[in-house]
C-alpha cells in the first residue's frame, strides 16, 4: 500500500514510572493493542515519589522506602536517557527495566538498571544520574503533563488519545492482570475507549482478588 493510502495510527500517549507493576502490566497490554490497532505508543514519565512526596508520612514504610531515593533512581535515568539519545530510546529502556524489575522479579535495583542500559546499547555511566537531580525538572515537567490531564487522585498509569470530536479523552488505568492477548486487548482497548470518553463518566473499580502476572 502506497504511504498516501496508508491508515494514519492514533498517537496514544502513555505515563508510567517503571517502578509501578500495574503500569506494567497496562503497558504490556499496550504492546498488544498497538499490534491489533491502528496506534502508536509515545512513552512519558512520571514519579510517584513525586506524586507522593507531600504524604509521605501517611504512607506506611515499606512505601515510604520504596518512594524514597530508591524511588528516583530509575526514573530519573530514564529521563536522563530520553534528554540525551531521544525520545526513542524511552519505550526500549522501559521494557528492559520492567523485564528485570517486575519478570525477573531483581527490583529497581542498581544491577538491574546497569544491565537494561547495556541490553539498549546506552552509555554504562547514565547510572549517575540515579543520585543526580539534573534533569529533576524536565521529570516534573512530564510528570505534571500526566497527571493534570487526570487529577492528583490517581497513579501510574496515566493513558491519554485524542478523541473522536477533537477533544482529548485522558483516564488512569486500566489496571489488570494478566496482560491480556489478541482480540481480548483488543476488546479491553475498545471498551476502555467507550466508558472513558463518555461524558460525566468517572470511575469502574472492584476489589483486587490477585497480584501482578507477569509471565
Amino acid at each position: 500500500m502506497a504511504d498516501s493510502q496508508a491508515r494514519e495510527k492514533t498517537p496514544v500517549d502513555f505515563w508510567f514510572d517503571p517502578l509501578c507493576p500495574w503500569a506494567w502490566m497496562t503497558s504490556r497490554w499496550m504492546q498488544e493493542v498497538e499490534q491489533v490497532r491502528d496506534v502508536e505508543v509515545r512513552w512519558h514519565v512520571m514519579s510517584l515519589a513525586i506524586l507522593n512526596e507531600n504524604k509521605l508520612d501517611e504512607l506506611p514504610e515499606v512505601y515510604r522506602d520504596l518512594l524514597g531515593p530508591k524511588g528516583w533512581a530509575p526514573v530519573r535515568v530514564v529521563v536522563a536517557a530520553q534528554q540525551k539519545f531521544g525520545d526513542e530510546v524511552t519505550g526500549k529502556l522501559y521494557t528492559a527495566l520492567g523485564t528485570r524489575f517486575h519478570n525477573e522479579g531483581q527490583g529497581p535495583t542498581r544491577e538491574a538498571i546497569a544491565a537494561a542500559l547495556d541490553e539498549v546499547g546506552l552509555p554504562a555511566e547514565l547510572i549517575h544520574y540515579a543520585d543526580s537531580n539534573e534533569y529533576d525538572e524536565v521529570l516534573r515537567d512530564s510528570h505534571n503533563d500526566g497527571i493534570n490531564r487526570v487529577g492528583q487522585e490517581v497513579g501510574t498509569p496515566v493513558i491519554s488519545v485524542p478523541g473522536a470530536d477533537g477533544d482529548e479523552v485522558a483516564f488512569f488505568g486500566p489496571v489488570v492482570t494478566p496482560a491480556p492477548r489478541g482480540e481480548a486487548a483488543a476488546r479491553l482497548w475498545d471498551g476502555t475507549l467507550l466508558v472513558a470518553s463518555t461524558p460525566g463518566f468517572y470511575e469502574i473499580k472492584r476489589t483486587r482478588t490477585q497480584g501482578p502476572i507477569f509471565n
